[in-house]
């Protein structure tokens, strides 16, 4: 890709917003410690133009390097400016939400991940097939270390039998091969090697290692209690960051291959039932833009619904804390589930 891409007129990316001409030929020669340049970066977004954002950074320096491009495309999105500075809180007594649905009418299930890069390796997209097969064994040794209620099984992908994929596939817990956003990235390649599957014998906390980014850490039950949810996740981390040290910034929080996870890395959704709200799209649409939520299909990104039932989560997860993004849920969930009963009462 040695000339300037050329964009459909139907592509509305971010990277289509922000790359110019002479943006790209300032950058185009560059390349970062681990050899990771704009062309790798971009790529996704060329390939796929129905992309959003249309980025994925190979290392932490492409933060850095190709800031030009990235510190827009981060302001959009989070609305985080360049002179911003990110903070976390990962502190359970200061997340003081209740059950915002108690008699289990609207949620289904509430869920919470985290995603988390090692210190001292690139990311998934500029990763070597050695660098991902020890990564893998380094999170492997750590996941033996969790305490009891958190203890169970990694199952790894390559060489895995039929009948632990079709368990994983009955518990809705098997990543397959990334996505064409995600392929495009360079994401799948050596694919299954180094990857794999942990989830402890309640079946309440899972592990992805090595999809979109090395590690996709995940609490989740059944109901609305968002405090359980959290309070899970946060015993976890904290034993999994004796034995890792996780990639982090000081200005970005925790870094990713998408800028859309950056900060907190983290999503706090709820499968939600809303059948009358998602009939008034008008009212539907405010409310998520009020709440700064993000709705996707049942199914999660680039999914359709099924029965009304939609995954509901927080849109912006850099420059706000964990607690925030977790309060700003719970308040959007709140809204939702009134609409949806004044929806019901006309």
């Amino acid at each position: 890709m040695a000339s300037f891409p050329e964009f459909d007129d139907a592509c509305s990316s971010a990277l289509k917003k922000h790359l110019s001409r002479e943006l790209f030929a300032r950058l185009k020669g560059l390349r970062t410690g681990n050899g990771f340049t704009l062309q790798d970066l971009i790529r996704s977004g060329v390939v796929n133009q129905d992309s959003s954002i249309g980025v994925y950074a190979g290392d932490a320096e492409a933060y850095q390097l190709f800031a030009e491009l990235f510190n827009p495309i981060i302001e959009d999105y989070h609305g985080f400016k360049p002179d911003d500075q990110h903070c976390s809180d990962l502190n359970p007594p200061t997340l003081t939400v209740s059950n915002p649905d108690p008699g289990g009418r609207y949620v289904l299930s509430t869920r919470i991940r985290v995603a988390r890069n090692l210190n001292n390796f690139p990311l998934g997209p500029a990763l070597s097939r050695a660098q991902r097969r020890e990564i893998e064994v380094r999170i492997k040794h750590s996941l033996e270390q969790l305490p009891a209620e958190l203890t169970g099984h990694y199952f790894p992908l390559a060489g895995m039998t039929e009948e632990v994929r079709r368990q994983l596939v009955d518990n809705h817990f098997l990543f397959k091969a990334g996505d064409r956003f995600l392929a495009a990235a360079g994401l799948n390649r050596n694919w299954p090697e180094g990857r794999g599957i942990f989830h402890n014998a309640a079946k309440n906390f899972l592990v992805w290692v090595n999809e979109e980014d090395q590690m996709r850490i995940i609490s989740m039950q059944q109901g609305a209690d968002l405090h359980a949810v959290f309070n899970r996740l946060l015993v976890a981390l904290k034993q999994l960051e004796r034995q890792l040290s996780f990639l982090k910034h000081e200005r970005l929080g925790y870094l990713t291959s998408c800028p859309t996870n950056l900060g907190t890395a983290l999503r706090a959704s709820v499968h939600i039932r809303l059948p009358k709200l998602s009939q008034a799209l008008q009212d539907f649409n405010r409310l998520a833009a009020d709440y700064q939520l993000q709705i996707r299909g049942l199914h999660g990104e680039h999914s359709h619904t099924a029965g009304a039932i939609y995954d509901v989560s927080n849109r912006h997860r850099l420059g706000m804390t964990e607690v925030a993004c977790i309060h700003n849920l719970h308040a959007g969930i709140g809204a939702l589930i009134e609409a949806e009963k004044s929806l019901s009462d006309t």
